[in-house]
């Protein structure tokens, strides 16, 4: 009897030990399965967001046309493009700054020629997003070659633009502005970069304060695109 006994004891002991090693094995196992679906939950959440940031600051929907560059005139210039991306255009150039009108196409033209980006917006923009664009646009790229001024009818509320180059946008905080301006501030399809958007020749009046320059006469000073800026900027392309 007492080895019958001892005998269902060590069965029984044998029965738990087997339990607890099934239920240490599913918990394991749980532990495992659990621990793996959090990392491929921060995988998936990673790439989401790598995917939707690449997407939001893609350079895709920039237009891009070829223009020669140097061909200046003293007339009215129709443009294809609103606003225009660059061909010929006045003798002078636009200083580059900040207006609260809109400026002659044919002056902001001949500044990008020069390397400078033209942000545009649309009249009647709130004036709150207005100054969220010139923060944006004062606080990016080598100010001396940004131009911020309204513009009638334009296709979308922000367009920015330089030689060859333009992005139109819905809103005013898209973080593709401020990668338009990185990339194509003084950049490779610049004809002249470097040269002054400002100084003796420059244009600092909007297009209702003045109208295009006339052609000067013979005897007097022409404007000169030799004035070197203090510090050339070098181009950063990204």
């Amino acid at each position: 009897m007492t080895k019958e006994k001892s005998q269902a004891r060590r069965e029984h002991l044998a029965q738990m030990r087997a339990v607890q090693k099934r239920k240490e094995r599913r918990t394991a196992l749980l532990m495992w399965g659990a621990g793996g679906a959090v990392v491929l939950l921060l995988v998936g959440v990673v790439g989401f967001y790598l995917i939707k940031q690449a997407r939001e600051t893609s350079m895709d929907a920039v237009a891009r046309k070829t223009f020669s560059g140097g061909e200046h005139v003293w007339t009215p210039v129709k443009y294809a493009d609103t606003p225009p991306m660059g061909g010929p255009h006045n003798n002078y150039w636009q200083q580059c700054a900040v207006y609260d009108k809109p400026i002659h196409n044919e002056h902001a033209v001949h500044s990008m020629e020069h390397g400078a980006v033209w942000i545009t917006y649309r009249e009647g923009l709130p004036k709150a997003q207005v100054d969220q664009l010139q923060k944006i646009a004062s606080s990016n790229g080598n100010q001396e070659y940004m131009l911020v001024s309204p513009y009638k009818d334009l296709p979308s509320a922000v367009v920015a633009t330089t030689w060859g180059n333009q992005l139109k946008l819905d809103k005013v905080d898209d973080p593709r502005l401020p990668k338009f301006i990185t990339k194509y501030q003084n950049g490779p399809d610049t004809p002249e970069p470097g040269a002054v958007c400002g100084g003796q020749y420059a244009i600092s009046t909007t297009a209702d304060q003045a109208p295009l320059p006339p052609e000067p006469k013979q005897n007097q000073p022409q404007p000169s695109e030799s004035i070197a800026p203090s510090a050339t900027p070098t181009p950063t392309k990204k």
